[in-house]
Parts: structure tokens; C-alpha cells; sequence
């Protein structure tokens, strides 16, 4: 007898799963992991994505019943979108998710604020900073209540928008640093390391080290990164085979065992054509583990058997 899926089981959970690496793989920097634990995400989405002066942020709870049986839980943040356009735009989204119940929709969504933005951007030749429109709201409060941008929502979650927002606007590219390698049957493994609090430096530092020629050759570059939220108490991480199945996982386990956080490491493998086994995976993390401790994020195995520490913190290094 085929099993039957009911409402906020597995079934429920993997299509969740493949929806969100789908978004993320069509989204790019624009969606952002909040809370992976509660599902929790977040989008920032432009009416021109060349020059984005209308913009919106929706943010999105996924239920565990989703998409069986249940809508994913909305809130969209934007200054400018005012009583009636909210509730024009909601009203919109309910009926994509009635004319498509039991599927994902987030796209759908996605797409169709979008579209909602165009549209506005296309009707006004110019759209108001949202200080001016705050002062505007202000002055008028008398004369016309529906004028008034609807900032109660806008209230209500800014403890996770904030990390949204730091992701887009951080340009800074951390230092990243080389750490030394193993050789082994003539393969070898690099560990590079570089400190990272959003992801978009995680991006960042993959750029940067495709710049080099030699790292770009890698036969695999497998990485794993988990950024600390000190408001949420929880991380944000991923990792990334690249090719080397399980690799990125195991990675990013030695990450989790060592406790280590703001922090990205990346060990790029050059294949040397005599097959290493399970030996690849401990070079890797040993690799790894090597670099964590030259720079200070981690204590060595012997260091932390004499203090009982597992792990120790690098000074000037917390989240701000």
C-alpha cells in the first residue's frame, strides 16, 4: 500500500526544501535565510534591478503544513505601500495561492509583487525617500488618513529585516587567508580561511579566490561557512561539494563540532589521478581544522586537552 502524506510531514518539509534551493538558485543575494530552524526567509525584491529605487522586502514564514494545507505566513515590509495598495497586493496573493492550493508558490508570489512594483514605478515619475514621506504622513495626519504609509507592520519583525538589510549594503571584502598544504598520492589539499558575517561576503570570498588562477583549476573548491545571529541565537550556514560528494557536509559538521561561527573555510582539492578513499575526507577536515587554530579560532587538540576548553573565541571578531 502506498504511504499516504498527511499535512506537516516529511512530504511537506522536502518540498519546502526544494523550493527554497530553487529560490536561492534563482534569487542569488537577493534571498536571504533568516531562520533556517523555523523557516524563515526573506526577499529583497526591486521593480528595476539595474537601478532599484522602488523596493519591498517580503519576509516569509513557511508552516509545517506548507504547502499541503496551509499559505506560507507574509509580512511585506515597504514605507511606501500605503492602506489601499496593501490590500490590493494582498488581495492578489490570496488568490494565487487559492487558484494554486496544495502547490508551492512562492515564486508566484515573488513575481507578482514584482509585477506590482513595476506597475507603480511605471505610474509615478518619482518615488519619495521614505524620511520625506514619514515628514509628509506627519504634516497631513489631519487632512487625509489614508495618505499615511502603513508603518505598524514595518514594526514588527525589524529584528530579522536587519539582518537582510546588512547583507545587501556590507560591500567590504574580509581578509582571507591561505593556510598550508597536504600532499598525499599526489593530491593536494589547500585550506583557505576568511572571516564572514553575511553572505554576502560568503559570495565575496568565492570571487576573490576564483580571481586566482591556480584555486580556479582546483579539481573541487568544497566550503563551508555558519554566521552567528546573535538577536535570533541561532547561525546561518551552508556548505558547498563541489563535486565531492559528502565533502561539504562533513565540512561543515567540523565546523558545528568545533563551535566555530563567523567564520568560512575553504579547501580546494587538486585531483593528482590515484583515488584517496576515505582518506580525502580526512585531509579535508584536517586541513581545515589546521587553518581554524593557526588563526585563532579554535584551540589545537593538545591545547584544549590541558585547558578542558573545546574551543576558544578570536579577539576582536564578534558580531556587532
Amino acid at each position: 500500500m502506498a504511504d499516504i502524506i498527511t499535512p506537516g510531514d516529511d512530504g511537506d518539509l522536502q518540498a519546502q526544501i526544494e523550493e527554497v534551493e530553487a529560490l536561492s538558485s534563482i534569487y542569488g543575494d537577493e534571498w536571504c535565510v533568516i531562520d533556517e530552524a523555523s523557516r524563515i526567509f526573506c526577499i529583497k525584491i526591486s521593480a528595476d534591478l539595474e537601478e532599484p529605487k522602488l523596493t519591498a522586502c517580503l519576509q516569509i514564514i513557511l508552516p509545517p503544513d506548507y504547502p499541503s494545507t496551509a499559505p506560507p505566513i507574509y509580512q511585506i515590509n515597504a514605507v511606501w505601500l500605503r492602506g489601499p495598495e496593501r490590500a490590493k497586493l494582498a488581495n492578489s496573493l490570496e488568490d494565487i495561492y487559492v487558484e494554486h492550493a496544495g502547490e508551492s508558490i512562492l515564486y508566484l508570489w515573488v513575481e507578482k509583487v514584482r509585477d506590482f512594483l513595476v506597475e507603480k514605478s511605471q505610474n509615478s515619475e518619482t518615488v519619495e525617500e521614505p524620511e520625506k514621506v514619514n515628514m509628509t504622513a506627519e504634516k497631513d495626519v489631519d487632512d487625509d488618513d489614508e495618505d499615511i504609509p502603513d508603518l505598524s507592520s514595518l514594526r514588527l519583525n525589524t529584528e530579522n529585516v536587519h539582518l537582510f538589510l546588512e547583507q545587501a549594503n556590507d560591500e567590504e571584502l574580509p581578509p582571507i587567508k591561505h593556510g598550508n598544504p597536504i600532499t598525499d598520492r599526489r593530491s593536494t589539499f589547500q585550506p583557505h580561511l576568511a572571516p564572514v558575517v553575511t553572505p554576502r561576503q560568503v559570495k565575496m570570498v568565492l570571487e576573490k579566490l576564483y580571481e586566482n588562477k591556480k584555486i580556479a583549476s582546483a579539481t573541487h573548491n568544497i566550503y563551508a561557512y555558519r554566521i552567528y545571529c546573535e538577536d535570533k541565537h541561532s547561525f546561518l550556514q551552508d556548505c558547498e561539494d563541489d563535486g565531492e560528494t559528502a565533502a561539504g557536509g562533513r565540512l561543515l559538521h567540523l565546523l558545528q563540532i568545533l563551535d566555530v561561527r563567523n567564520v568560512m573555510v575553504v579547501v580546494s582539492r587538486w585531483f593528482g589521478g590515484i583515488l584517496l578513499g576515505p582518506d580525502r575526507f580526512k585531509h579535508i577536515n584536517n586541513c581545515a581544522r589546521n587553518i581554524l587554530v593557526e588563526e585563532g579560532y579554535t584551540a589545537s587538540t593538545d591545547e584544549a586537552n590541558k585547558s578542558g576548553l573545546k574551543t576558544k573565541r578570536p579577539k576582536g571578531k564578534k558580531t556587532k
